[in-house]
């Protein structure tokens, strides 16, 4: 019931920070939920964090993207990158399916990477099809 209360929290991503399609470079990897991740400076080194869930019955994300952003919005970028992804197993235990622990995880290292992109002063643009947000470069992948 508590996962439930979480997830029903979810506020998703305002208009004003990106819209559908979202980009590919907000993604998170492994995901089935289909999550995108936003880290937005707020001024004075802190940012908010507003996470998208495409899956409606992605009760777990969801309620792991109420979660972070209630508690991470308002930190800074070197606090929000140092959160470790064992964060979910404390969060859901073993209650959790292999396929859900990776896609849950991964949305925390986007988080943390989108986080350390801040950290490291990757300079901002505004990126197309996101309703003039400020993002990132996206990140490298292998």
């Amino acid at each position: 019931m508590m996962l439930i209360s979480y997830a029903e929290r979810f506020k998703g991503v305002p208009g004003e920070i990106a819209q559908r399609p979202y980009p590919v470079d907000h993604r998170v990897p492994f995901c089935e939920s289909e999550a995108y991740v936003w880290l937005i400076p707020n001024g004075k080194g802190t940012v908010s964090l507003s996470i998208a869930v495409e899956n409606p019955s992605g009760i777990s994300a969801k309620a792991l993207a109420a979660i972070l952003t209630e508690t991470l919005s308002g930190s800074t970028p070197d606090v929000i990158s140092s959160i470790s992804p064992e964060i979910v197993t404390g969060i859901f235990r073993e209650n959790i399916s292999m396929g859900k622990g990776m896609g849950l995880t991964g949305l925390v290292e986007m988080i943390r990477l989108k986080a350390r992109e801040l950290s490291h002063g990757q300079a901002l643009q505004e990126e197309p099809n996101s309703g003039g947000a400020l993002s990132h470069d996206p990140p490298h992948r292998a």
